[in-house]
């Protein structure tokens, strides 16, 4: 079995440049007299209106650049936020204080507001299911589970907080751990851990498009995220599980290579969202709970005490724990690369697709079943490789001789090719599913958009689950892709500026 440290997934700051707004792009350069650039955890975009009021306030400017919490762990870790940023502002450090290298990077923490993990279920499950929302157990959710009247989403465990807070709560609650888990802890948990995840039907990368996908398809009973995100959907019952959860505190802190005036102005900003009225408008306007005592919770915020559950106390344990969801609990995916191989594709570009493929290779996880579809002007092969756990070198070896194939030449049929990839998947399968669409053009040949709009509106409820994540890339046509993605309720990634790896790594926490 391949080993993947927890907290510690692969990832470069060029994947968040990949989604991020021009304007929020703020890594590089100088630090400018009272801005703060500012790594932060990609759900924290919310908070913009409140930075806005404290630059009216103080006149600090704070220029963030988003991305998952567990990959700005791993980028502060290898250094490659020494010079680009002057502070973090994460979801939670408890990934930090367990990796050296990046805790040592890190001079200051200040919580400015919390939100514990939490489960939001359909009002009508709660009522079948006989649940006292305030009396709810995680042994009650398993067995929910194992009788088959819940289903859920939560996000890769992998790649976001809140999917890692909700497997450590899960497993802490279903192992009856009195403190901190342990390795005992995590073996007694994973019977019972197995059966539990046999109920996620929906996967993210993130916690927003976790609850933008659940608004699209509304197929799942349930999803586990933070509770602020989990009260913004409409039509769903919040519980916080009387055994406990895990709680995301977002601490903003400095960074040990800012200056002595970079570090008064981190904590002149700390200061500036702990007042009371800042403090009102977080909780206002994000259902985020204050941490300053005086400030009440929004309303409709339980406020009856839970047990807060510790985070692993190491990372051995921690990693132990990522491993087996990666490559035993979770559901296993199944997806079809539909790969632009097209004349414009020649040269450079060929190579750095090659290079990107060929290095994904080493993230696919055991059980994992990858489609290799290569087009021009029509799609030039359909090559099946699975990571079978026994000799998982023999699927990823498949992979690799494949991609060192592929060829540049024809015209551009994008749509035809999505068509033959749906038609490939077919509507079978226990299977995150998804299509990974990669071109350097605009379509010039075979089905047009509008017929596409057709077969896709066609085909079953099932297949029409299935989500098509395109990545721009070389001349790419956004509008075109950018339809793709929320016709089939995928996403688009932008890896013309940023990293084409870094695009196809990304897309990792939504297979």
């Amino acid at each position: 079995m391949r080993r993947r440290a927890a907290c510690a997934v692969v990832a470069l700051l060029a994947v968040a440049a990949c989604t991020a707004p021009e304007d929020e792009k703020s890594g590089g350069g100088a630090p400018e007299p009272g801005t703060l650039r500012v790594l932060a955890s990609s759900e924290l975009a919310d908070m913009k209106p409140v930075l806005d009021r404290i630059h009216e306030d103080t006149g600090i400017t704070v220029k963030p650049t988003y991305m998952g919490t567990l990959a700005a762990v791993d980028l502060l870790a290898k250094g490659g936020a020494d010079r680009s940023f002057d502070a973090l502002w994460l979801s939670s450090n408890d990934c930090l204080r367990l990796r050296p290298d990046a805790a040592r990077r890190v001079v200051s923490e200040t919580p400015v507001m919390s939100s514990p993990v939490a489960i939001g279920v359909k009002p009508a499950t709660v009522t079948e299911l006989g649940w006292n929302p305030d009396d709810v157990t995680w042994s009650q959710v398993e067995k929910a589970v194992a009788d088959g009247k819940l289903t859920y989403g939560m996000t890769d465990p992998a790649r976001s907080n809140s999917g890692f807070s909700t497997l450590i709560s899960v497993a802490s609650g279903l192992s009856g751990a009195q403190s901190a888990l342990t390795d005992a802890d995590v073996r007694k948990a994973t019977p019972r851990l197995r059966e539990f995840f046999a109920g996620q039907k929906l996967t993210s990368g993130s916690s927003g498009w976790l609850a933008t996908a659940y608004r699209r398809r509304g197929t799942v009973d349930a999803l586990f995220n933070y509770e602020s995100v989990l009260e913004g959907v409409k039509g769903l019952t919040v519980i916080r599980p009387r055994d406990g959860v895990v709680t995301a505190d977002y601490p903003l802190s400095s960074l040990a290579t800012g200056s002595a005036d970079t570090r008064q102005t981190v904590r002149r900003l700390a200061e500036a969202l702990r007042t009371p009225a800042v403090q009102r408008e977080i909780t206002r306007q994000t259902h985020r709970r204050p941490v300053v005592a005086s400030v009440p919770p929004a309303p409709g915020l339980d406020t009856s005490r839970r047990r807060e559950l510790p985070f692993p106390g190491s990372s051995s344990v921690a990693d132990r724990l990522l491993d087996s969801y990666e490559n035993e609990l979770r559901r296993p995916s199944r997806t079809v690369y539909v790969l632009d191989t097209s004349g414009s594709m020649g040269g450079d570009r060929l190579g750095r697709l090659k290079k990107a493929l060929t290095d994904l290779t080493g993230d696919f996880r055991d059980r994992e079943e990858v489609t290799l579809m290569p087009f021009g002007s029509k799609v030039k092969s359909v090559r099946t490789h699975v990571v079978r756990p026994e000799d998982p070198e023999t699927g990823l070896d498949g992979i690799r001789e494949d991609t060192r194939g592929l060829t540049a030449d024809g015209d551009t049929a994008i749509y035809t090719s999505l068509e033959k990839a749906y038609g490939h998947l077919g509507s079978d399968g226990d299977t995150f599913t998804s299509i990974v669409l990669m071109t350097d053009g605009e379509n010039t040949t075979g089905a047009g958009p509008r017929e596409f709009d057709g077969f896709y509106r066609r085909l079953p409820a099932r297949q029409r689950e299935i989500p098509v994540f395109p990545i721009l890339f070389g001349d790419s046509d956004r509008s075109e892709l950018q339809h793709i993605a929320d016709l089939t309720g995928g996403r688009l990634f932008d890896a013309r500026k940023g990293s084409l790896d870094g695009a196809f790594e990304e897309i990792r926490g939504y297979q």
